[in-house]
């Protein structure tokens, strides 16, 4: 095994270490003690094979051996000691003084050759001679071999460098550039030698590239820094940007040139800053961009806006607001979920956009909410049309997956100046137009006028406290007998609520409800009046009358909701109220709104025994396919078909086909809207199975209907 070499220099402290090699003990014995009174470390050999098996086994300086030895030679050994320990001197010292024993020593790369008998001073003295010798060239090996690492540690250092590294000379051509501007830009360093720096600068940048390097006062401690783009080559993406810092490189102290020859007059590093300055831009996007739609955001459009009122202001025009309201959004997002409501909107937003101008200004304002600005109009007419266009867009159904939707959109438009002078004044009358859209069915379009601010002022009151009434229990359950038309007996009650306002009085579903589902009040309210009907009617259930039907009207919103029949099985064990006692009514309108969600969820619930009342029969969709495909129990002709009852008007026709329809499904048929003797006569002869109405009296709260079931009959007007 190959020992390892000494760190030896002229500076160091530690004694060179000499073996001696001789076959002869007493020649031996004198050279090491005269080596050692020079305080050199001296390892004695006696014969050229003990010396093979020391240069394996330690390290020396250099090696003093005779020639002539039994069994392995002086010639040998310095074979030896050239393959295992080139780094050690030899001195031969030999009585063979033939010229071509010496030649030989030589050659094989003895350092010297010294006869015996040997003088003592003369041999000390060689001995120094080559241990200075030995020194000196280990000394600029070891500086050799730091400057070789110096030079390849910069080289790595520079070609390893995340930036491109670059020397330019007077002009701006390039000395020198690293190897990272082909990891970059695709350039092999070898080919811009001698270009000039503006060959790589996008054509956009170049001007300011070239005025930046020549411009005065860049000095060592002022370098110049700018962004400037960089053109790539190959597959790469496109221009990239880049952050170059430049030196000025004073000839004085660095005289040097570059590979070219050229003299290098300018240093310098360009970072890509790409990403970076993608990260700027992503993040100013966002701040004025939404995500999903990739349409302007509220902060974007109301910049817009305001610059668009002082151009409409200045040039004596006019503009439009919009306020876009997604009908129908809310529940094909409950029902598929946020990714397909999300993949419904960017539909929607592509369908929009078709429909604008040039220099209109679509955004999303938040959720399914649009607002869409329309500067330099010059009448009502031009907002009408963008309007139908819009409308007419969006009535077209949408594929999501393997479902087809629909929406509509309800639009209030306001006009600059008549409905408003300033930018919230716009946007706020547009939204307060799309409310009165909303309350007349959706899907339309109306401007803003002045008497919708006294209809809004009020609307914002009741709002506030319909608010406040649900927080203090101001809603209260009252209860419309439902009777039987042949024995007279109470079999059911629907649950209606009443509204006991602190100022106004006693207010009826049509004053509230409205708003209540504007608002999306309108789930906690039913659930409240659920709630008080469940603990009520339970509690007359278990005090006896244990068939006694509880009918409650639900909301198109409660019953869309993915999680209804949880929802509503929740409440009905909560208060241990028996589901068969339990009829909903929904009405047409709902289930053809979409058939085949409603469908599974009034299974879920006819399975678990709950009943299926279709309310306001014959004033919907009045298709016979949904009935055969839903468990539905109960039809409730509608109060304006009862009322109508008069001796040969259509209305009892229409009663007629109703209740004939009902026996031939089994189907069970609640009247409404009964008041006279006459139109109970009538609905007894047809074979009506339960009827209310005022001819029992109006709907009562639970203490007076509570006194009256103990009779468990009903007379006219006694509830």
């Amino acid at each position: 095994m190959k020992p390892a070499q000494p760190d030896y220099s002229p500076t160091s402290d530690l004694p060179a270490r000499i073996l001696v090699v001789d076959d002869e003990p007493r020649l031996l014995e004198s050279l090491a003690s005269l080596l050692r009174g020079r305080h050199y470390q001296v390892t004695e050999a006696g014969g050229g094979r003990r010396a093979c098996q020391l240069i394996d086994e330690e390290t020396f300086d250099l090696a003093m051996l005779d020639l002539r030895m039994p069994e392995v030679d002086g010639f040998a050994v310095m074979s030896h000691i050239a393959n295992r320990q080139p780094g050690c001197g030899v001195i031969v010292v030999s009585g063979e003084s033939s010229f071509t024993a010496v030649s030989r020593a030589l050659r094989r790369g003895a350092l010297d050759y010294i006869r015996k008998p040997f003088d003592p001073e003369e041999l000390l003295a060689t001995v120094d001679n080559v241990l200075g010798k030995q020194s000196l060239l280990r000394s600029h090996d070891h500086i050799q071999m730091r400057l070789e690492k110096s030079e390849a540690l910069h080289r790595y250092i520079v070609n390893s460098s995340p930036d491109i590294v670059f020397m330019l000379d007077g002009e701006g051509h390039f000395c020198f550039v690293n190897s990272k501007i082909e990891t970059l830009l695709g350039y092999h360093p070898q080919e811009l030698s001698g270009r000039h720096f503006r060959d790589i600068l996008d054509d956009r940048d170049v001007a300011r590239g070239t005025y930046a390097l020549n411009g005065p006062n860049i000095t060592a401690d002022n370098p110049r820094t700018l962004e400037v783009r960089l053109k790539t080559r190959g597959s790469r993406r496109a221009n990239r940007h880049f952050e170059i810092t430049a030196f000025p490189i004073d000839p004085e102290t660095w005289p040097h040139t570059g590979g070219n020859g050229r003299e290098a007059r300018y240093y310098g590093t360009a970072r890509d800053v790409t990403e970076r300055k993608e990260a700027e831009a992503f993040i100013n996007f966002q701040a004025y961009h939404d995500l999903l739609t990739r349409l302007p955001n509220r902060a974007l459009f109301k910049d817009r806006l305001e610059l668009a009122i002082t151009h409409a202001r200045r040039e004596n025009q006019k503009l439009a607001v919009m306020f876009l309201d997604l009908d129908r959004f809310k529940v094909i997002n409950d029902t598929l979920g946020h990714a397909m409501g999300d993949r419904l909107l960017q539909a929607v937003t592509q369908r929009l956009e078709r429909c604008l101008r040039k220099g209109d200004t679509l955004s999303r304002f938040g959720g399914d909410e649009f607002t869409l600005l329309l500067p330099s109009i010059h009448s009502h007419e031009d907002a009408r049309q963008i309007a139908r266009k819009l409308i007419s867009a969006l009535r077209a159904p949408f594929q999501l997956g393997e479902h087809e939707v629909f929406v509509g959109v309800s639009i209030g438009i306001s006009i600059f100046p008549e409905a408003g002078a300033d930018m919230d004044q716009l946007i706020q009358n547009a939204d307060i137009a799309m409310y009165h859209v909303k309350a007349r069915g959706k899907d339309g379009y109306r401007f803003f006028s002045e008497s919708m601010s006294i209809d809004t002022a009020n609307r914002l009151s009741l709002e506030r406290d319909l608010r406040l009434a649900l927080e203090r229990d101001e809603l209260k359950v009252f209860y419309h007998p439902q009777v039987c038309s042949n024995s007279n007996r109470v079999v059911g009650l629907e649950a209606l609520v009443r509204w006991q306002h602190p100022k106004r009085g006693l207010l009826y579903p049509r004053d509230f409800l409205p708003l209540a589902e504007e608002t999306k009040l309108i789930a906690r309210l039913s659930e409240r009046v659920l709630d008080q009907a469940c603990r009520d009617v339970g509690n007359w259930i278990r005090a006896g009358h244990r068939d006694l039907r509880l009918a409650v009207n639900l909301s198109p919103m409660q019953v869309e909701h993915p999680r209804f029949v949880d929802t509503l099985m929740e409440q009905v064990r909560a208060h241990g109220f028996p589901p068969q006692n339990l009829e909903i009514e929904i009405t047409e309108n709902l289930i053809m709104n979409d058939l085949e969600q409603i469908s599974q969820k009034l299974r879920e619930l006819a399975d678990f025994g709950v009943r299926i009342a279709i309310d306001d029969f014959g004033t919907g969709y009045s298709s016979l396919n949904y009935i055969h495909r839903l468990p539905i129990h109960t039809l409730k002709v509608d109060q304006s078909f009862v009322k109508a009852i008069r001796s040969g008007e259509d209305g009892a026709c229409i009663v007629n086909a109703i209740i004939a329809m009902a026996h031939g499904l089994k189907l069970e048929i609640v009247a409404e809207g009964v008041e006279t003797d006459e139109q109970l006569a009538y609905l007894k002869n047809l074979g009506c199975h339960q009827v209310q109405g005022f001819y029992y009296g109006p709907a009562r709260p639970a203490d007076v209907i509570e006194k009256n079931l103990g009779h468990l009959t009903a007379k006219a007007a006694s509830f």
